[in-house]
Formats: structure tokens, sequence, C-alpha cells
């Protein structure tokens, strides 16, 4: 059976006081895909989340998330963006930082239920941060208070996770864990992840959607190569380091002639 598509845009375009942003825009995700978005600075790869969520709104185009307009289907939508506008002095626990996740399913005014505690515990379980529910995020690792924003995002039970830049904050020891529990957690939920790091979309995601001011490409990682290549006007070399300990490093390169 073909997979659903739950994330559509057609012909979008958008700009900021009169400056293009996105020029038609064309972008297809689907049950249980992960999706890389890949581009340089400036490219409107942020801006496409904005309008997936239904943050900002198109100049024109199409946009339709789950089958419904974005403030609708973005029900069904864990976000996870780049910056946090927190203050980890704060003394507030792990287990109250995912709580914030059920908001949007209860009100402000209503308490959280048993429903609530249960499901944020098994979010925080998902991601092995579980045993520090109660410890104050302020004193967390980079890489354990990432772990704790997602389970966050998790708490809204979405069908579709979208990350900003993800391991921005995080060191090297951390990262391999962190694309292994969203390669999990893609067993089940579809994910897009914009990064700038071209090396993990070539070890851990299949697809790619090249941002530059408009999509100028969407499908295999592999087949990819050359227009990633073109957005950033240089030649770029993939190293691929498979998940599997069977697999040996090796380059995906793009067929160009020598000048």
């Amino acid at each position: 059976m073909d997979k659903q598509a739950i994330v559509e845009l057609e012909q979008v375009f958008f700009s900021y006081e009169g400056v293009p942003v996105l020029e038609d825009a064309n972008l297809v995700v689907k049950q249980k895909d992960f999706l890389g978005v890949i581009g340089p600075n400036g490219g409107g790869k942020t801006t496409l989340l904005k309008l997936i969520l239904g943050l900002i709104r198109p100049d024109s185009g199409t946009i339709r998330i789950f089958g419904r307009p974005p403030k609708e289907g973005r029900k069904l939508v864990g976000y996870m963006p780049q910056t946090f506008n927190f203050d980890f002095d704060f003394p507030i626990s792990v287990m109250e930082v995912v709580l914030m996740g059920r908001l949007g399913r209860r009100g402000l005014v209503r308490k959280y239920s048993k429903s609530d505690v249960q499901i944020c515990l098994k979010a925080l379980e998902r991601v092995g941060m579980e045993q520090l529910k109660d410890r104050q995020i302020g004193n967390l690792s980079g890489g354990q208070k990432q772990r704790v924003f997602i389970a966050r995002a998790l708490a809204t039970e979405p069908e579709l996770l979208l990350l900003d830049e993800p391991v921005s904050s995080i060191d090297q020891q951390w990262q391999r864990s962190f694309y292994e529990l969203l390669n999990e957690l893609n067993q089940e939920i579809a994910i897009i992840l914009v990064t700038h790091d071209v090396s993990v979309i070539s070890t851990y995601i299949d697809n790619i959607a090249c941002v530059n001011g408009r999509v100028h490409y969407h499908g295999s990682t592999k087949d990819g190569v050359s227009r990633i290549s073109e957005m950033y006007q240089c030649p770029v070399e993939l190293i691929v380091h498979e998940v599997s300990h069977k697999a040996i490093p090796h380059r995906l390169l793009e067929n160009r002639e020598d000048d």
C-alpha cells in the first residue's frame, strides 16, 4: 500500500518585508518519511518549517498538513526549534518541562491529568531520560537537554516531528546516539530534520530536500549530491559511515570533469 502524503506544498511563495524568501516551493512528505532539509544560511529552511506549522502564511500557493490547513494539521506535529527562550537557571524539573508539551491538549487552565503524566513518562522513557525526571533541567548536559526537548515534542503525541538544527549545541559524543534515537522514532512517525551537516544526511537519512530560495531537489540523498553542489557553488563530498558495523565507510561524489 502506498504511504499517505502528510505534508503537501504546491507552488508556495513567501516574502518578508518585500524580500523573497521562498519561491515556487513544492514538497511532499509521506508517512514515516525521514527527510533531511539542507541549504545555506538564509536559504529558507526554517521558513519552510514555520509554513508547515502555520506560524506564518504564504503569499500564495497551497499548504496541506494531514489534509488540512496548517493551523488545524499542526495538532499532529511535534516541533523542536533551533533555539529556546528558556532560563535554565529557573528551578524546573525535567518532568515539568516535558509536561509543557501537553499544554496544547489541555489548555492553560486545566490541571494535568493522570493520562498526561503517563504520556510524558513514556516520552521520557523513549529518549532514555526517565531516570532523570526529577532533576532540574539546568543541571543536565547539552545532549541530555536535547533529549528532554525531544520528549516534550513527543508528549504532543505527534505523527510528524520537525527538528530545526537539533544538534547545534551537542558535542560529538552525544550526536551519534541522538541520531540513532531519531532512527528509532522514525519507525513510528515521520521526521523532517533541518541541518547544515552534510555528513549526517549521508549516514542516517535516505531522502533530502535542497532548499535555497526554492526547493532545488527533493529525492534520494545519493542522487542529490550534484544539487547540493549547485546550491553551495562548490564541489561536495559526502563521507558515508553506515550504521551497520559490517559496512565500510565510503564516499559519494558528484560526477564532474576535471577543469
